[in-house]
């Protein structure tokens, strides 16, 4: 039971996330941003909504054990990789967003974890597909969405790039 509250729990937390984002596109676009990469957004949406729908559905009908030795330090990867992510949302501020807005002009940030990598948010959630559901032992759910967000990510990296002007 404590498993399927903290699958709630994170996906309240994606709701705020969806929140701040849809305050940051408004600011953005009032700025003179424009967006990017608008067709794919849809699919990320959908693929991290099924992944915590998954996430209950694999351990409840496959009947998956919660194995400490695994679950607890997956259980870390997840509540670290959150970390990380509103980390760079503080470091980005209105900047940031789940969708690509750029606005002509505005520096690229390069101070927190974007000192290190260009998309220190995309590693993040690259951890946590792959942790959530192994908090549980799901491990059909981690391989499936971890391909799935490696596919996604592909095309959204280079949407963002080429928006950002990356070479």
């Amino acid at each position: 039971m404590a498993y399927y509250l903290f699958i709630l729990v994170i996906g309240a937390e994606r709701l705020i996330e969806l929140a701040v984002a849809r305050r940051n596109t408004t600011w953005a676009i009032a700025h003179g941003g424009k967006e990017f990469g608008r067709g794919h957004y849809p699919v990320i949406v959908g693929m991290h909504a099924v992944l915590l729908v998954a996430c209950i559905v694999e351990p409840w009908a496959l009947h998956r054990p919660f194995i400490p030795w695994l679950g607890w330090p997956m259980m870390a990867v997840v509540l670290l990789s959150t970390v990380v992510r509103w980390w760079c949302i503080a470091v980005l501020g209105k900047y940031w967003n789940t969708r690509i807005v750029v606005i002509p002009g505005a520096p690229l940030v390069r101070r927190g974890p974007y000192r290190w990598m260009h998309h220190p948010n995309y590693a993040a959630v690259t951890a946590e597909v792959a942790a959530l559901p192994l908090v549980h032992s799901a491990w059909l759910t981690a391989i499936v969405f971890s391909i799935a967000n490696a596919l996604v990510l592909s095309v959204r990296i280079r949407a963002e790039n080429a928006a950002l002007g990356y070479a």
